[in-house]
């Protein structure tokens, strides 16, 4: 399946890939540690056995120890970070895992829809994406850094998606049971540039299809860095960086699943619950 054409392209894929195989092997940042132990957590929580699983373009992949510590996996599955084509055949997952990575996708409808198919009846998806109001000082300060500086102001941060809307694509892909939650994590760091080289480490630096191409000035970066510490330090001095992680679940459907009562089809009316209740009274 290729994107839709309805869907803009904002993310150079095969940059992103790149830069993600340039930081492979790297330690992981605290936000990754973070989410991890958390869809391990997550994970525990269901009560199943997953023999296929596939890790949809986890910046550096779920690590060894992550995998080995549920026995349950017999299967990992990576697609390439590079398309947005899974290559996934048909009813071939019982869970479909992704950390920090759906943020930069171009069709996350279609990719929905792909995992969809994929997973068999009763089969997972788990994801956690950054979205909100994520890195919104880094973002303020970098348009008022260069709009005193250069005169103007160039796409630096990316979009990010609304918890509602996520939710709402989820019930368009054909998940059943879809939930949705967000986590906000405030990072402290020494400064800007401190922030500035954890995204490298994840590979998520500017990959916007209208980035500017040419480097970044010196005295724009040095002016975005005092911005940040005038407006965003705590007293200590330190700055702080909101992260919004988005969690994600559905579940493909299945005849052992909780569904709704249509409309209509309740064997008691609120008008009868309504009367016992004043005679009880």
């Amino acid at each position: 399946m290729t994107s839709s054409s309805s869907a803009p392209i904002l993310f150079d894929r095969a940059l992103l890939a790149a830069r993600q195989r340039r930081v492979a092997g790297a330690p992981e940042t605290f936000l990754m540690e973070r989410v991890v132990e958390d869809m391990a957590d997550r994970l525990l929580a269901v009560n199943r056995r997953f023999t296929a699983v596939a890790d949809i373009w986890t910046p550096g992949g779920l690590r060894a120890p992550f995998v080995e510590g549920f026995a349950k996996f017999t299967k990992l599955a990576a697609p390439d970070t590079a398309r947005e084509e899974l290559g996934l055949a048909p009813n071939s997952l019982d869970l479909a895992l992704s950390a920090l990575a759906f943020q930069f996708v171009n069709d996350l409808p279609g990719v929905l829809a792909q995992i969809r198919r994929a997973l068999r009846p009763d089969g997972l998806l788990l994801a956690a994406m950054i979205g909100g109001d994520s890195l919104t000082e880094l973002r303020q300060s970098f348009a008022a850094a260069e709009a005193e500086c250069e005169g103007g102001v160039s796409p630096r941060v990316a979009p990010f998606a609304d918890l509602r809307d996520i939710g709402g694509l989820l019930q368009r892909a054909g998940f059943a049971l879809p939930v949705t939650d967000v986590d906000r994590v405030v990072v402290r760091y020494g400064n800007a540039f401190g922030l500035m080289q954890d995204l490298r480490r994840m590979g998520a630096t500017n990959s916007l299809i209208e980035r500017r191409r040419a480097p970044t000035r010196r005295t724009t970066l040095l002016r975005m860095a005092e911005i940040y510490a005038e407006r965003f330090a705590d007293p200590d001095g330190r700055i702080r960086a909101t992260f919004d992680i988005i969690w994600i679940s559905g579940w493909a459907p299945h005849e052992s699943q909780q569904t709704p009562l249509k409309p209509g089809s309740a064997s008691a009316s609120l008008e009868d619950a309504v009367k016992r209740a004043k005679k009880d009274d």
